[in-house]
């Protein structure tokens, strides 16, 4: 009598083609159990967990502390946690304590947290100058960070 339910809703209607990002989701996950060989494109943002032999291309990535990547990775912004070996080109890329990375990469805004193993070169993407800074990270340990800033 109270209680009343609502009216059973239809499922939207099914998009054939490409979906636009605004319809699509914007986060997208590869879990730890997966294993991709291949190249890797998202117009959105991706979350790995999984391994990957192929190249990366996406708006965002965070990478966890068990993932593997084997392969070039670009993109705008990179939070990275577990394995790269590959060439990386990234708008602003953070590199967590539990990261190796094996290859050149380019940046233009770095953080790395003390720990983390990197083998390669390092370069900023525009010939500007660098302004290195110490930061505390959410657990209070220093991290360095390095940004582009025009002069």
């Amino acid at each position: 009598m109270f209680s009343k339910k609502p009216a059973p809703q239809s499922p939207p209607p099914r998009q054939s083609g490409k979906t636009s990002m605004n319809a699509a989701s914007s986060f997208s996950v590869l879990g730890a159990d997966m294993s991709i060989v291949g190249d890797v494109t998202a117009s959105a943002d991706l979350h790995i967990d999984g391994r990957v032999e192929g190249d990366i291309s996406c708006a965002s990535l965070v990478q966890g502390e068990s993932s593997e990547i084997r392969g070039a990775v670009k993109v705008d912004s990179a939070r990275l946690a577990g394995t790269v070996r590959g060439t990386i080109s990234a708008g602003d890329l953070v590199i967590l304590k539990t990261a190796r990375i094996d290859g050149d990469f380019e940046y233009d805004s770095l953080t790395i947290e003390p720990g983390a193993k990197i083998g390669g070169r390092i370069s900023q993407r525009d010939a500007l100058l660098l302004e290195p800074s110490l930061a505390a990270d959410e657990t209070g340990e220093n991290v360095l960070i390095l940004a582009a800033s025009a002069t």
